[in-house]
């Protein structure tokens, strides 16, 4: 519980974490952590029912906070996914329009210094903006848009 008031989590993250203190616990005290994956079970299923784990809303909160960050629809969905959340709602999550795309990737070019927001000559470190933005995981297209726009 304690978990759980600290930080907003889904119930695959949520396992994990107690997985974690089990096996602690289990070699601090000599007992095998195999045997306390029902109570692990039973848990999670008790958190899930009482509305304290959500993995909707989870992925909705985080998908929002990493795009505000500027982070690209691809790199959203891997982050949901290495915390857990199952695909359904990872792609349902992640999903954004052409617009929202650019305007992460204007916030992305304009926190790392790309493009327009740059501040040596743009022609000469154009490819290495690009580049920068591509391994972001925004499209070339997007990247070009945002590389070799007027910025705001």
């Amino acid at each position: 519980m304690h978990y759980l008031e600290r930080y907003a989590a889904p119930a695959g993250q949520l396992r994990r974490v107690l997985q974690r203190k089990v096996a602690a616990s289990c070699r601090h005290h000599g007992d095998e952590p195999a045997s306390f994956a029902t109570m692990i079970d039973e848990t999670v299923a008790r958190c899930v029912a009482a509305g304290l784990v959500d993995d909707q809303r989870f992925a909705q909160a985080r998908a929002a906070s990493l795009r505000r960050k500027g982070q690209s629809s691809r790199a959203v969905a891997a982050k949901l996914a290495a915390k857990g959340v199952e695909r359904g709602l990872v792609a349902e999550a992640s999903h954004s329009t052409e617009e929202e795309e650019l305007a992460a990737a204007r916030v992305a070019a304009r926190r790392k210094r790309l493009g327009p927001w740059s501040r040596g000559d743009r022609a000469t470190s154009r490819q290495k903006d690009l580049a920068a933005l591509a391994r972001a995981g925004f499209s070339m297209k997007i990247a070009r848009d945002v590389v070799d726009g007027a910025g705001d």
